[in-house]
């Protein structure tokens, strides 16, 4: 991909104000993401539509719905892969599996889940720790087509073999081969894996929290937020935790210097992995 120029003090206004029509249009809220990742990302569209300005992608998507829904993957990162970081669910699988067995059932939240290989993941781990069937999982992203690519189940075998390697160097039991099934050039996630899971639309930038959860992942989605929207989506994370309940981000992304800081303890701070806690005072 080419890289995106810096955006002049013009295109900054322009593109506020197709948030800000979008906002008003459709009631999406991108308002509080990084003008600069948001940007990179519209940037990319606008030349693709052979638009010029950010106020032509507006006025095509005040008066084009489908226009606008085009627009919307370009809000949604959607990189991912099966045991993405081996490293994180190594720690997943030795400091945080045994403690939810103290929960008679456990909810877990996948917040900007993408096109679901992570959630996947975690479920094979929960499978392999006999926590599986006490466990509901949601899933839930801002983008429909990455929730129904999520939802299938279905992925390349080149995928499924890329997460082998990073299955085994994350200490995976048996063999990654026993959840999926080969069909063709094709694999499709294993039937249990997939009940387990429940796929929904959520914008974090506006919506609530789907109830007290005991896990919450939100890995490499912060990163694309103004630090506002970042600790309004955290104090959201915090209410829906569950005292005790264990909050993953993404390897670029840390609660130091956050509005919830006090508020959790780390686990382990390399593969970022925190616990609520009732803070001092």
């Amino acid at each position: 991909m080419n890289a995106v120029p810096e955006l002049t003090e013009n295109e900054l206004i322009e593109l506020q104000l197709l948030l800000e029509a979008i906002h008003l249009k459709y009631g999406y809220d991108f308002r509080g993401y990084s003008l600069w990742s948001v940007g990179r990302r519209l940037t990319q569209f606008r030349v693709e539509r052979g638009m010029r300005t950010f106020l032509d992608v507006a006025a095509a998507a005040l008066h084009d719905a489908s226009f606008f829904h085009s627009l919307m993957p370009f809000f949604s990162v959607s990189v991912t892969s099966l045991f993405r970081d081996p490293a994180f669910y190594a720690t997943l699988r030795e400091a945080v599996l045994p403690r939810l067995r103290s929960w008679p059932h456990v909810k877990v939240w996948h917040a900007g889940c993408a096109t679901g290989e992570e959630v996947y993941s975690h479920a094979i781990l929960l499978r392999e720790a006999g926590l599986l069937p006490r466990c509901t999982l949601y899933a839930t992203d801002i983008s429909q087509p990455a929730l129904d690519t999520a939802k299938a189940g279905v992925y390349s075998l080149e995928v499924m073999r890329r997460g082998a390697a990073n299955y085994h160097e994350a200490g995976g039991e048996g063999t990654l081969s026993d959840a999926y099934r080969a069909r063709y050039d094709a694999a499709v996630m294993d039937g249990e894996l997939r009940r387990r899971v429940t796929f929904a639309r959520h914008n974090l930038a506006m919506d609530s929290s789907f109830g007290e959860m005991q896990v919450i992942f939100c890995r490499n989605v912060l990163i694309y937020f103004s630090e506002a929207l970042q600790n309004k989506v955290l104090e959201l994370f915090w209410e829906s935790l569950d005292h005790g309940g264990f909050l993953c981000l993404g390897d670029k992304e840390s609660l130091t210097f956050s509005s919830v800081a006090d508020r959790f303890e780390a686990v382990s701070e390399t593969a970022r992995v925190y616990k609520k806690i009732v803070p001092r005072g």
